[in-house]
């Protein structure tokens, strides 16, 4: 029985009817499935390459005097790494050179040397305080604009603009589940929104978890737009 308007209503809950609703709720719950199915295979890639080319222009703009101001140090303004893409299939994820030249190299003697810094890298995949950092680089760092030149990999197909956080090659058995090995690395996600500098390299299953089964327009657009708030914030490491 409910009560609306202080009357008492009877509720019809024969057969019938519970077969109706149902019904009614496993129509629902399947054209949801189909709206998720069709974003995730098609919207989402068109999506991104409508915003990658929109904002083409004013991230050149940007781009151009990072570039000239990372150069100062002599060496190339790019950096590329080998990154795990979809069905973990390889791929060289470019971004804004922050490190200096030899970076690869010296953090296997830093680890080496620094066993508390070997302990968080283990642990976290990153160091907070990272002496392989260029001053230009920090800032770059610190506003995630480093990251800018990763929007070619979202045009070309290796990365999606909303999504895990690329995993490079080498942290496969550090990663569990298999949720991220069915989507495309993101430039921003939830992991990068949140507590992307507190959390383990594995609590990053959690996260991709939740986006795969959440993934739609809405979910990315409200992620973009947080991701607005962590640059202004400049919240990054």
């Amino acid at each position: 029985m409910s009560f609306i308007e202080g009357k008492e209503k009877q509720i019809d809950v024969s057969p019938q009817n519970v077969q109706v609703f149902s019904r009614a709720g496993m129509q629902s719950t399947a054209d949801a499935q189909i709206v998720h199915g069709i974003y995730a295979r098609f919207g989402k890639r068109v999506l991104d390459i409508f915003l990658v080319l929109i904002a083409a222009p004013a991230v050149l703009l940007v781009c151009i005097p990072m570039a000239l101001m990372i150069m100062m140090d002599g060496g190339s303004p790019f950096y590329k790494q080998a990154r795990v893409g979809r069905n973990g299939k390889l791929y060289q994820m470019w971004k804004f050179r922050t490190m200096v030249q030899d970076a690869d190299v010296q953090l296997k003697r830093y680890l080496e040397e620094n066993a508390e810094a070997a302990a968080e890298w283990q642990h976290y995949q990153k160091l907070r305080k990272d002496p392989r950092i260029t001053p230009v680089g920090r800032i770059l760092r610190k506003t995630s604009l480093d990251e800018l030149p990763q929007l070619l990999n979202v045009l070309v197909g290796d990365m999606s603009l909303v999504g895990p956080r690329p995993m490079m090659d080498g942290q496969q058995d550090l990663y569990p589940g298999r949720d991220y090995y069915d989507l495309r690395p993101g430039i921003t996600g939830p992991w990068q929104v949140s507590v992307r500098n507190e959390s383990s390299f594995s609590d990053r299953a959690v996260f991709d978890s939740g986006y795969a089964r959440e993934q739609s327009l809405a979910t990315d657009l409200k992620l973009m737009f947080a991701t607005v708030a962590v640059v202004v914030g400049c919240s990054g490491h």
